[in-house]
């Protein structure tokens, strides 16, 4: 059985993907185990003795100075989780419901929540029998944590809300039935401590920062076929080139591109056919290459946050003392994503402006629109559009969510992170630029067909041969989103990614 344990301090962003997508089980470590009951004690130590802690024995949010006694905690708890549960729109989607209750499992681990053990085991035995909540997008302001939507899974925990099991969409009550998992009665503390964090923000932002990744190497890997259809320089990727401005992204982008077109009959040297490309070709390491950085900086800040403390009040079990703090705030991610968007936007610009390349007969040099009989067939005239369209929409989306503000809570909490739709956009963004680079390979591929000299790169043959195995030459017009639909199909499942690296090695 394939197992990730969690602790709360050693969590991966790739873990993260093997329980989110290749369900992995999940088991604390011994260690764990201990950091939890120890906690919890302290929380039982302080309702007993009715000492004033925040969200323990008093309300929440504005209401932080109204006194709670120990008979109302488990009322309290429950409250708040159904009063929460405000979330709107359409749910998120079962991989990243997945994430969300492996991360603020994890955060649960570091023991600083003063949660009860048995409680954090009901939510991971939810995650490992496939008890996924609904979880609504929307109605998040990322500060006091991802509030209504965690408390949308937690409503599942209390025999609430809604969940899905085995395919069936049910009520909590049912789904947790039929899993064979007892709802829970929350205490002092747990209902707090199980919504009020960061995890629905970092779920989302986690796995696209993973799928980004492997965005740029497709990017790469999309370049370098469009360098070959219009005989691309090379030299503009000499070594020395980046030794002089040595920007890691850049570096390994330039390094991908001439492995990529290694033995290539189809690209040129600088004088050749002309002096310099242009920029979208000419420049492809600086653009790729700062986006890739963006990305790395990005993974830096998710690694993080997965295997940090974001709840408030925090038990320090050790000094036996309970700090209220701000750790919940999304800002950092908040920026983090923003930026992560930004940097995704601009490979479907680059992308898209490749592709004008390829369809203007001024710029290529090949037939209009990529079609031999242009007039009676459109070619990629419109496959250029719907690239350009998703292009615009990226350019709406990349408006940073962190830059806004607004007051809730009766002004209590004054500044708020907008940290989740920071996350979401970035998802949205990469899904597009998905889009964006399928049709560059559809489209540079077509443009392939059209020279005489066919002797491709290493890595580009490769990728070719794999876009002609299931998707024709066109001759004549046909219905083109299915042919973009399979080439989508080829960059999210990183099929080309693992044969090229199979035959000619790790791109980086």
């Amino acid at each position: 059985m394939s197992v990730i344990y969690i602790d709360g301090e050693s969590l991966k962003i790739e873990d993260i993907v093997k329980v989110a997508r290749e369900s992995y089980k999940v088991e604390l470590t011994e260690d764990a185990l201990k950091k939890v009951k120890k906690s919890r004690k302290i929380v039982d130590e302080f309702v007993e003795g009715e000492k004033v802690v925040y969200g323990i024995t008093t309300g929440f949010g504005k209401f932080s100075d109204i006194a709670i006694s120990k008979e109302e905690t488990k009322q309290l708890q429950r409250n708040l989780i159904i009063s929460h549960s405000c979330g709107v729109g359409k749910p998120f989607e079962e991989e990243i419901v997945r994430a969300i209750m492996l991360l603020r499992a994890n955060a649960l681990a570091k023991g600083f929540s003063g949660i009860r053990l048995s409680t954090l085991n009901t939510l991971i035995e939810m995650l490992n029998k496939g008890v996924h909540p609904i979880i609504p997008e929307k109605g998040s302001l990322g500060s006091s944590g991802d509030l209504a939507p965690l408390s949308h899974m937690v409503l599942v925990m209390i025999g609430e809300g809604e969940a899905i099991y085995k395919g069936e969409r049910l009520s909590g009550s049912e789904a947790m039935k039929k899993a064979g998992i007892e709802i829970i009665h929350l205490t002092s503390k747990e209902g707090l401590a199980l919504i009020n964090g960061t995890q629905v923000m970092t779920a989302v932002g986690a796995l696209t920062v993973y799928d980004a990744i492997n965005l740029l190497k497709m990017a790469d890997i999309s370049a370098a076929m469009t360098l070959e259809a219009l005989n691309g320089i090379t030299d503009a990727f000499d070594e020395r080139i980046n030794l002089v401005r040595p920007h890691k992204g850049q570096k390994n982008s330039a390094k991908n591109l001439l492995k990529l077109t290694e033995g290539s009959g189809m690209t040129t040297r600088q004088g050749e056919i002309r002096v310099q490309d242009p920029y979208t070709l000419r420049c492809i390491p600086q653009i790729h290459g700062g986006s890739r950085d963006a990305i790395d900086y990005v993974a830096e800040k998710v690694n993080i946050e997965i295997n940090s403390a974001t709840d408030n009040p925090l038990i320090f079990a050790d000094e036996k003392d309970v700090l209220s703090g701000g750790n919940f705030h999304g800002q950092p991610m908040a920026l983090a994503f923003d930026f992560l968007g930004m940097a995704v936007s601009e490979i479907a610009n680059v992308s898209e402006r490749r592709i004008e390349r390829l369809v203007n007969p001024q710029l290529s040099g090949l037939p209009a629109f990529l079609t031999e009989k242009g007039g009676l067939n459109s070619g990629f005239m419109i496959a250029q559009y719907a690239a350009a369209a998703l292009v615009s929409e990226n350019k709406v989306l990349a408006h940073p969510a962190s830059v806004d503000s607004i007051p809730s809570s009766a002004n209590q909490e004054d500044h708020v992170s907008m940290g989740t739709i920071a996350a979401r956009k970035s998802r949205e963004i990469l899904n597009n630029t998905t889009n964006v680079l399928a049709i560059e390979m559809l489209a540079a591929a077509q443009a392939i067909d059209f020279k005489e000299n066919k002797k491709l790169g290493l890595g580009t043959q490769v990728a070719y041969d794999i876009i002609r195995s299931e998707i024709p030459t066109l001759y004549e017009d046909r219905i083109m989103y299915k042919d973009i639909n399979k080439c989508t199909d080829f960059v999210k499942d990183n099929r080309i990614i693992k044969e090229i690296e199979r035959k000619i090695g790790e791109l980086n």
